[in-house]
Parts: structure tokens; C-alpha cells; sequence
């Protein structure tokens, strides 16, 4: 695990080594424990490494024999045991026991379609000397981000934007774009970046550098054919079975790991499956607040606890009232782009609680998506009980639904705001039904803020849409989600958040064989009655008590609505005050004065929108305006003195 980074010049100069430096100071916190850079003529690469795998060995760059194959590796290859049998077998020799340095041989031996092999998180970059050619590739389901820069001479990479900025002629101005892009989903969609020129390199996607230029392809898609010709039973077997491979896999590590766990039905999975492959007790990690009345709905430590309990971990659990307004100019920082998602906050703290112990971690990320575990997915399950209404109560309810309060921060709120996306969209098209749930701004409310239209682009939802094809409506959600949210949203801030700590965080339930397994299952496997996650629940009853798989969904964020509206108030009227709107030219003040009173008589889902521009705010102060995260910090606390 480390941060990578790199130049190569597209005019035939050599590149400057020098930049290296600057690049890699910027994420030290990704690799605090190794650093190392390789320059030949028109291509330079570095790395900051967190030792995992083979400590005293594994030192990056690393290179084949004879000089003319050059790495850098961002991430883990959980199966590089078997391939490093099958390449030794082939006459390979082997100098370091990383599980990076499979790649070197593998595409020595087989070229560009050895990453089909392939099995783990990694953004890499390798450097063919003989041919001048330089590789930047992406894991297939984009657990690891790069960042891509181009202009007429040179093409520059890292794993953070931010490393990027470092270098002469790149700013921060803010794409237009990528500005409607955030309004409207509450995270930027690849590949657009926030700034302007930055790019992030999709998941499952290469890019070649040769002789001057440049290529990028897509090798791994989900494949949207369902698979009708297997029993229910036989579903729960296979899923049972590859769950259990894939989170021994991941559990190979030469540093002390752990898990995180809630109580919910996957981080239980992947600590009960980590407890049936280990021969001494799970470190498992838990979060819950204190400080709200919202505080008990957030707090998940007593079903942490039964967990823990039940597989006899080695159980350690922290009860916060973070210092929120401290917190967030140094979060988006990390972050690089704003993000709305509060899952970001709650999942640097447990990061930072887990790093006292151990350097790795496993997640239970990405279930939900898989296995269809979000009450919006429920959509067609109710949509059959809305269409046998008469069409006068169905008018009736579809009005009912544009006035009901909704706030996913409060407990009561939050089921209010569940039921009125579904009576704003019951009877729309699937896509259209998508995004009423999805979104944090309609997309006509983001022309009404923004004062200048951002520029025509590609519409990634509705291009997710056309691929997913038609296969059956949840299976269709599911290829949206993982082509859009889940790389963009909350793998994203489970990289950035995780590293921000130097803690590695691994995600066993994103395998890509059990992502291509479950992606075949029907959606009655899937949800069965209204019951979500049925095969998943069905494949892990073997293990998990009653209550665990039965209890209900809970997101992985913060009480920001409570705190939003009870110490923060004062400062969102400042940060989104007319002189601060005015001043920083990207919105209309009246649209943002409405947005403001909305959320305070609770007429709106209105913490996420205010939190979409309170931390664009703060993010724009550190970025655009260039300032460190503890001066704004600073500042944020003297607004509310």
C-alpha cells in the first residue's frame, strides 16, 4: 500500500526528477514508512510506501533483472502466491517477496493481458524502458484512485489530485462541470475532477503511454446477463462458498490487522468468516457519538458488541463527540474534492482509533450494492401495491409526497424522506425513479444556483443506464451503483479517509469474482418478498444469529443533521452568508437564502444540501484559495467565538 505518482513527457524530454520530491512530500501519509523514485529519459515514477507485505524487501520501484521493466504499486494482489507458482514454473526468478512484483513477470511473460490475472486493489504504473512505454492501470472495481493530468508535453498521474497541484502549471481552478456534477449527485462522477484538467482514471480502465500517445481502454466491465438456469439453493452455496475465499484471501498480511465492525449484517460476515481462518482472536474496531438526540440512532455499539461477543473477538469500541468544526477543513483536504456523504467523517475516525493497533483492515463496504441492501431498492416491491390504487389516490399521494419534510439525518425524517421519493417518482421511468432517490440536487435546482452553467458533458448515470441494458430493474440499479456511487463516492472516502491514518483498508466483499456472481443472480434471489439481501442473509445463516440478519439498515454516517442545526448553525449563516456567496461568484444568493430557511423549518432534505455547500466552502478555502487546513480551522472557530 503507498501513494504513487509520475511524469511522462509526451515531446521527448526528459523528465524532471526533481518534481518527484515534491509529489510524494504531499502524500506522506500514504506511505510513511519507504520512498523511492526511478527516472529514465522522458518518464519518472514514484512512491511512498506503508510496508505490508514482505517489510524489509518490498521496496518500490522495483524492477525486473536486466533494468528494463520499472513499478510502482498502489495497493495488494491477493492471489499473487498462485501466480508467482505459475510464473517461477515458467522460468521466472523472483528477488523480492512482494506480491507486486507479479506484475513485473506477468507482463513480461504475457503483456497487457496479464491484468486479467489479476486479483486485488492496486493503481499501478510500469514503465517499459525497451519500448518506451508507460502503463497506469486501474482495479476493476476502482478500490484505488488515480488521477490523470495532460497537456500538450507531458501526461502526469498520482494517487491523490492534490500531488498533482505540486507541479508547476497545474491550478486549482474548479472544473464547471464537475461543479454540476457534485450538486447534483453530492460527490464529482469520474471522470471528471473537481479541478480543471484533472481527470480520474475509471475503474477497470488502462492507459498506455507510446511514442508519444496516448490510449485508455476499458478491460473489465459487470456484465448485466442474468443467469435463470440455477436453483436458489445453489445461489446461496456459491455465494457462501465465495465469501469465504475471498475474505481469506484478504487476510493475508504481514502486519497485525483487523476489522471494522457495526453489528450490521456485512462487517459481521467478514468478521465471522476472518474468525473461522484465524487461529488467534479478530481486532475488531466500533464508533458510535454522543452529544445529540440523535445519538442512539447512529449508535450500533450494543449489535457490535453481540457480534464481538459471539466469534470472541478482541473487541475495542470509542464513544466520540468529535470536534466537528476542526475536523472537516482537514478531512477535505485529504478527500481532495467535497464530498456530501458524512460516511467520510465517521470512517476517518474509526481509521484513526483502528491505527493504534494494526495497519490493516477489513471493511464490509459494498454489500449493500451487490446483494440489493438499500431500502430504495424496494422501489418495484411497493410500486406493484402503488399501481393497484385508483388513479386518484395515486395523484393524491403523488402531491402528499412534494410537501413532506425529509431529512436522512433524523431518524423520523429520514423515513419521511424514503417515502416521499417514492411518491414523487412512483409510475416515472427506472432512471428517472434512480435519480429522485440518488439525488442531493434536481438538476433543475442546480441551474437555479449556479450562476453559470457548467459545460456540456457526459452523462455517467444515464450512460450506466444504457449499459446495464435490460436485464431485470434491480440488477439494472445495482451496474448504476457500481459504476457511479460506489467508485466515486464510497470507495473513494474509504481510500482517502483510511489512508489519511496510513491504515490499509481491504474490501472482501468486492471481489471481483463474487461482484461477476452475484451481478448473474436474479432480483427474486436477491430480495425475496420485501426482505433485502436474502441470499446474502440466506448464505451467512449458517453463522449469524437471527437478530443481526433481520435488523435494520443503518448508514454509516454522522448526527450532522443534529449538529447542523444546533452548534454549526451559526456558522453555516456565516459560510453561506450573502457577502461569502457573492464574493466567491458561484451561486445565486437568493437560491442559497431559500436552501438556508428550507432547512431550518425542515421543508427539505436539507442537510444534505446544506452540507453539499458548507463543505464546498471550506473545500474551496483550502484549495482554491490555497490555504492549510489548520488556518481555516482557525477561522471556522473564531466565526463561531
Amino acid at each position: 500500500m503507498c501513494g504513487i505518482y509520475g511524469i511522462v513527457r509526451l515531446d521527448g524530454v526528459s523528465a524532471d526528477p526533481a518534481l518527484m520530491a515534491a509529489m510524494g512530500r504531499v502524500v506522506v501519509h500514504r506511505g510513511p514508512d519507504d520512498e523511492g523514485q526511478h527516472a529514465d529519459g522522458p518518464c519518472a515514477i514514484g512512491m511512498r510506501r506503508l510496508s505490508i507485505i514482505d517489510l524489509s524487501g518490498g521496496h518500490q520501484p522495483l524492477s525486473n533483472a536486466e533494468g528494463t521493466l520499472w513499478l510502482v504499486c498502489n495497493g495488494e494482489i491477493y492471489n499473487f502466491r498462485e501466480l508467482r507458482r505459475e510464473l517461477e514454473a515458467l522460468g521466472h526468478r523472483f528477488t523480492t517477496a512482494s506480491d507486486s512484483e507479479v506484475i513485473l513477470h506477468g507482463y513480461a511473460q504475457y503483456g497487457d493481458e496479464y491484468i486479467h490475472r489479476l486479483n486485488g486493489m492496486f493503481g499501478f504504473a510500469l514503465w517499459d524502458t525497451r519500448r518506451r512505454r508507460l502503463i497506469v492501470a486501474r482495479d476493476r472495481l476502482g478500490v484505488k484512485p488515480i488521477y490523470l493530468y495532460r497537456d500538450a508535453r507531458r501526461l502526469a498521474f498520482a494517487s491523490e489530485a492534490k500531488a498533482l497541484l505540486a507541479l508547476p502549471g497545474i491550478s486549482a481552478d474548479i472544473d464547471a462541470a464537475a461543479l454540476h456534477s457534485y450538486l447534483n449527485l453530492g460527490y464529482v462522477a469520474a471522470p471528471l475532477s473537481i479541478f480543471r484538467g484533472v481527470r480520474k482514471l475509471p475503474p477497470a480502465s488502462m492507459l498506455v503511454v507510446e511514442d508519444g500517445r496516448v490510449e485508455e481502454r476499458r478491460y473489465w466491465r459487470i456484465s448485466p446477463a442474468v443467469d435463470r438456469g440455477i436453483t436458489e439453493r445453489e445461489w446461496v452455496e456459491r455465494v457462501r462458498a465465495r465469501l469465504d475465499e475471498s475474505v481469506s484471501m484478504q487476510m493475508v498480511s504481514d502486519v497485525p490487522i483487523g476489522a471494522f465492525l457495526s453489528g450490521g449484517i456485512d462487517s459481521s460476515t467478514v468478521v465471522g468468516l476472518m474468525a473461522a481462518h484465524s487461529d488467534q482472536p479478530i481486532r475488531t474496531y466500533a464508533i458510535g457519538f454522543k452529544g445529540t438526540a440523535a445519538d442512539d440512532y447512529y449508535n450500533e455499539l450494543p449489535y457490535a458488541r453481540r457480534v464481538a461477543d459471539l466469534f470472541r473477538t478482541e473487541h475495542h469500541e470509542i464513544v466520540v463527540r468529535p470536534d466537528v468544526v476542526a475536523l472537516l477543513p482537514r478531512l477535505l483536504w485529504h478527500m481532495d474534492e467535497p464530498i456530501s456523504d458524512t460516511a467520510f467523517i465517521t470512517t476517518f475516525l474509526v481509521s484513526q482509533f483502528a491505527r493504534r493497533d494494526v495497519t490493516v483492515i477489513l471493511s464490509g463496504v459494498g454489500g449493500d450494492e451487490l446483494f440489493g441492501g438499500y431500502r430504495r431498492y424496494l422501489g418495484n416491491h411497493y410500486q406493484a401495491y402503488f399501481d393497484r390504487l385508483p388513479g386518484w389516490v395515486r395523484r393524491a399521494a403523488s402531491t402528499l409526497g412534494e410537501r413532506l419534510p425529509s431529512d436522512r439525518h433524523s431518524p423520523l425524517l429520514n423515513l419521511s424522506r424514503l417515502a416521499k421519493g417514492f411518491l414523487e417518482s412512483a409510475g416515472l421511468p427506472l432512471e428517472d425513479r434512480y435519480r429522485a432517490y440518488v439525488q442531493v440536487f434536481p438538476l433543475q435546482e442546480v441551474r437555479r444556483l449556479l450562476r453559470r452553467e457548467g459545460a456540456a458533458q457526459p452523462d455517467m448515470i444515464g450512460a450506466a443506464f444504457r449499459y446495464a441494458g435490460g436485464v431485470d430493474s434491480l440488477n439494472r440499479l445495482l451496474v448504476v451503483d457500481a459504476e457511479t456511487m460506489l467508485p466515486d463516492d464510497l470507495l473513494m472516502l474509504t481510500d482517502k479517509m483510511s489512508m489519511a491514518t496510513s491504515l490499509e483498508c481491504r474490501v472482501p466483499l468486492l471481489d471481483h469474482e463474487l461482484v461477476e456472481l452475484a451481478a448473474r443472480m436474479p432480483e427474486e434471489v436477491k430480495i425475496r418478498g420485501g426482505r433485502l439481501k436474502h441470499a446474502m442473509k440466506e448464505a451467512v445463516s449458517g453463522f449469524l444469529p437471527r437478530d443481526i440478519l433481520e435488523r435494520k439498515k443503518r448508514g454509516f454516517g454522522t448526527p450532522m443533521g443534529a449538529w447542523l442545526k444546533e452548534e454549526l448553525a451559526p456558522l453555516v449563516r456565516r459560510l453561506l452568508s450573502e457577502t461569502v456567496i457573492k464574493s466567491r461568484g458561484l451561486f445565486h444568493y437568493p437560491a442559497v437564502k431559500e436552501l438556508v430557511a428550507s432547512h431550518e423549518a425542515n421543508r427539505i432534505d436539507g442537510t444534505d444540501r446544506l452540507l453539499t455547500l458548507l463543505n464546498l466552502e471550506i473545500w474551496s478555502r483550502l484549495y482554491l484559495d490555497g490555504r492549510a487546513p489548520d488556518d481555516v480551522a482557525s477561522e471556522l472557530k473564531a466565526m463561531l467565538a
